[in-house]
């Protein structure tokens, strides 16, 4: 069956060599292992395909050039220089304390469970509302707008609203008015806000409200917002489950680091250390990477329409 094997492709790394620098040869799988660190490269969707044939040749002028400079500093000795030996070490400690700190994070991935638990046990924070928002435009003295309703008919156009509304009538055509009008402006369609998107104000008065009904959320010397409930719902775990995964690996690994200093014998000369506060917490090399691991957990939800 010899046809059978037409096309496909060799092994991505092999021990063949491919460059050598004086006594010393790079097979194909260390030169492809190595080279991505040195030279940083990005993680573009061409990345992925390989290198092609006059890339890989300037990869390999670069590697051979690096590995050529190395070996010239360690016959000059550089390498027992205290300054590069102080550089050495403290690379060696900070690849080290990268490694653990990943290995860590793998460990305090959440299950599949916890991510649930989390999520049933914060379920307002996932709240969502649709909403629909009537602008009612003031003009007048203190007012910036040129067009718009006195402030006292305004009023008077709103409280005819909510008045409806709470007596349970249809406000359909009180609303209507407003549509291509230079008196306000209304939502063409119920918008959805996830809990913590709307602005605090607006937030205390929508989440509070009863569907199908109208509410005052902000009045202004520019205008007054009304705001209808159209529905009240959750997010749902699915839509939330990423989030909630890196957040609770965060809160796991914050926890594991906790541990891990308590039991590590660390001790600190308070008189030397005496005139600066203590680090607050999260701002060790460390702990700044889990920092930056929580910010990516903010939820920043598009504004639905």
């Amino acid at each position: 069956m010899v046809g059978n094997t037409v096309g496909k492709k060799a092994l991505p790394a092999s021990d063949r060599v491919v460059l050598k620098v004086g006594t010393m040869q790079v097979t194909e799988a260390e030169f492809e292992s190595r080279i991505g660190d040195i030279e940083g490269q990005g993680g573009s969707d061409s990345d992925k395909e390989g290198p092609t044939n006059k890339e890989r040749r300037r990869l390999g002028d670069d590697y051979a050039s690096v590995l050529m400079l190395s070996q010239r500093a360690v016959a000059d000795h550089l390498d027992s220089s205290p300054e590069i030996s102080r550089k050495l070490a403290i690379a060696r400690i900070q690849i080290l304390s990268d490694a653990a700190f990943a290995n860590l994070m793998d460990q305090a991935k959440p299950t599949s469970g916890e991510i649930s638990q989390y999520y049933n046990s914060h379920l307002s924070d996932y709240d969502e509302l649709q909403i629909r928002r009537l602008f009612i435009w003031k003009s007048g003295a203190d007012s910036k707008n040129r067009k718009g309703l006195t402030p006292e008919a305004a009023r008077a156009r709103a409280d005819a609203i909510l008045q409806a509304s709470a007596a349970g009538r249809d406000t359909t055509q009180l609303i209507k008015a407003f549509q291509g009008s230079d008196e306000g402006l209304l939502d063409s369609a119920p918008l959805t806000f996830p809990r913590g998107e709307l602005p605090p104000a607006i937030e205390k008065v929508a989440f509070v409200m009863n569907e199908g009904k109208w509410a005052q959320a902000q009045d202004t010397r520019d205008s007054t917002m009304l705001v209808l409930l159209v529905k009240r719902d959750h997010q749902q775990l699915g839509e939330v489950s990423s989030l909630i995964e890196k957040r609770v690996q965060t809160q796991k690994m914050q926890m594991m680091l906790d541990d891990l200093k308590k039991n590590a014998g660390i001790w600190m000369d308070e008189k030397y250390f005496a005139d600066a506060a203590a680090p607050e917490h999260g701002t060790s090399r460390n702990s700044n990477a889990l920092s930056k691991h929580q910010e990516s957990t903010g939820e920043t939800n598009e504004r639905k329409q």
